[in-house]
């Protein structure tokens, strides 16, 4: 015997659950790979609340909504180059939002999310936040999240890449060429990536056996400019570092600026590692040592996720992270002789 309320959707009852909408999908249907366990737990639902078929809904718009938390510099392109590979093969069109450095969706952007209906929407670098994932959910548009600023939630997918191992990397590669005063400028303290890269400096440093110095930590914005102001702060005490690690490409022309402001030359007085390569980073002056993040790769592989969550597949992981790897150039040497 049911509830007094009203019967619940496929999505009502998989939240309830906490299964996917198709895998409720496939034991309202009737079909047979749900486990036994599941499937009594999805029908013991159906019998005290109810089922509400919902009416036909609309053709879902052939759209992959990709929405960046800012559209600046080359991340963007790479991203967006990796999403309409995937597009294209499946004709949908990509459309792009801006949520101008904000890390969070505004409400007026998921209203219009919502009534353009695209197939599925991409966040990248920025979440949405409960009751945007919520309404999100209600109208069985699915989400997944790249590059995620912060953890992702529960039961959503995400790609990202191998942050840890790339801070890691970075920073054994400039201890192998002899440096002792290795500094780094991490991106925002919230940003989970930022975390992760800075973790794997720690780690790189404490196996090597050499003090991780806190001035020589300086906090970044994932900005050229907030690479500048970190790296000239540093480059300017008495012992200064002789390498710096910066967590992302941007941060890394900061310090090649601060260093020229200061008359120092890179390689030969200062050697710097990036992390993304970006395609621009070939033609800095020098060109930048840096960890590669496979930014089209990733784009892709959240296409595909975000396409079997459309068609009502289930996904074989959650959590995809693709491997980063050390691109050595001009910008590292070993440090100058005291």
């Amino acid at each position: 015997m049911t509830t007094e309320s009203s019967p619940l959707t496929i999505a009502q009852l998989a939240e309830l659950a906490g299964v996917s909408t198709a895998t409720v999908s496939k034991v309202v249907n009737g079909r047979s790979e749900v486990s036994s366990e599941t499937r009594a737990a999805v029908e013991e639902l159906i019998r005290l609340h109810g089922y509400r078929r919902q009416r036909r809904r609309s053709t879902p718009t052939a759209l992959v909504e990709l929405v960046f938390h800012a559209l600046e510099g080359d991340y963007p392109v790479e991203i967006t180059k990796g999403v309409a590979q995937v597009a294209r093969e499946h004709d949908l069109t990509v459309g792009i939002s801006d949520l101008h450095r904000d890390h969070n969706a505004a409400d007026a952007w998921i209203d219009g999310v919502l009534r353009r209906r695209p197939s599925g929407v991409i966040a990248v670098f920025s979440g949405l936040t409960e009751t945007q994932h919520e309404q999100l959910t209600r109208r069985e548009i699915p989400l997944v999240l790249l590059d995620p600023a912060d953890a992702p939630g529960k039961n959503v997918p995400s790609v990202g890449a191998g942050n840890w191992n790339g801070g890691l990397t970075a920073t054994r590669h400039l201890l192998e060429l002899g440096h002792r005063r290795i500094a780094i400028i991490t991106g925002p303290d919230s940003a989970l990536s930022s975390r992760a890269r800075l973790d794997g400096y720690r780690t790189a440093l404490d196996m090597a056996g050499v003090p991780a110095d806190p001035e020589l930590i300086g906090r970044g914005d994932f900005l050229i400019e907030g690479g500048l102001a970190a790296a000239h702060r540093m480059l300017c005490l008495p012992d200064r570092p002789t390498a710096i690690f910066a967590t992302n490409d941007g941060q890394a022309i900061g310090v090649y600026h601060a260093a020229h402001r200061l008359g120092l030359r890179i390689p030969d007085d200062l050697s710097v590692v990036g992390f993304d390569d970006l395609p621009s980073m070939r033609w800095a002056i020098p060109p930048l040592t840096t960890v590669r993040q496979p930014l089209s790769q990733m784009a892709a592989a959240a296409t595909r996720m975000l396409l079997q969550l459309a068609n009502g597949e289930e996904l074989a992981q959650s959590r995809i992270e693709l491997a980063t790897e050390l691109v050595v150039r001009d910008s590292t040497a070993p440090p100058p002789l005291s």
